[in-house]
């Protein structure tokens, strides 16, 4: 019999669910790494050619979303971080970092399957019995990162139509 997960536990899911989607981490990531995406660089396509534009437009709808990126079509740059991008991509670099240092989830992963796989690693139940370890570092970052934007909590895009495409891993 399996007991029911309570109302927190389901939101901080969906939201982990959420924030690991591929596209997400790069766009948050490509900003903080390299500066605001402006019109003189190119199109936002031309920044992740690799991304479908579903993939790209599902990524940028959810970045604006939860308040992670402000845009304006008007000013020399089009997408920047918003203080909320910034942090996150400070739990990004936490959870890769960590991962990195372990090998996890192997040897041979890239940034965002590290960062996926790290913080949903994180969003289980490690121990069924109740016991609760000392929690890593990307653990906390994200908790806390959570707690700050609690807006991530109740985000309404856990069954978006989108979702399947961008399940998947992005290098």
């Amino acid at each position: 019999m399996t007991r029911a997960l309570p109302d927190n536990l389901l939101h901080e899911r969906r939201a982990i669910r959420t924030l690991t989607l591929p596209g997400l981490i790069r766009l948050v990531t490509e900003i903080d790494d390299n500066g605001p995406i402006s019109h003189r660089r190119g199109s936002l396509q031309g920044a992740f050619g690799d991304l479908t534009p579903g993939q790209l437009r599902h990524a940028t709808d959810t970045a604006r979303a939860l308040d992670l990126v402000h845009s304006d079509e008007t000013t020399p740059d089009r997408y920047r971080l918003t203080e909320s991008g910034e942090a996150l991509a400070e739990v990004y670099d936490t959870a890769a970092r960590w991962a990195r240092a372990r090998h996890f989830p192997d040897t041979t992963s890239d940034f965002v399957t590290r960062v996926q796989h790290t913080l949903q690693l994180h969003s289980r139940d490690p121990h069924p019995s109740g016991s609760t370890p000392e929690p890593s570092a990307p653990r906390r970052a994200l908790t806390d990162w959570l707690q700050s934007n609690p807006l991530a909590l109740h985000h309404a895009d856990a069954r978006s139509p989108h979702e399947s495409a961008e399940g998947g891993h992005a290098a």
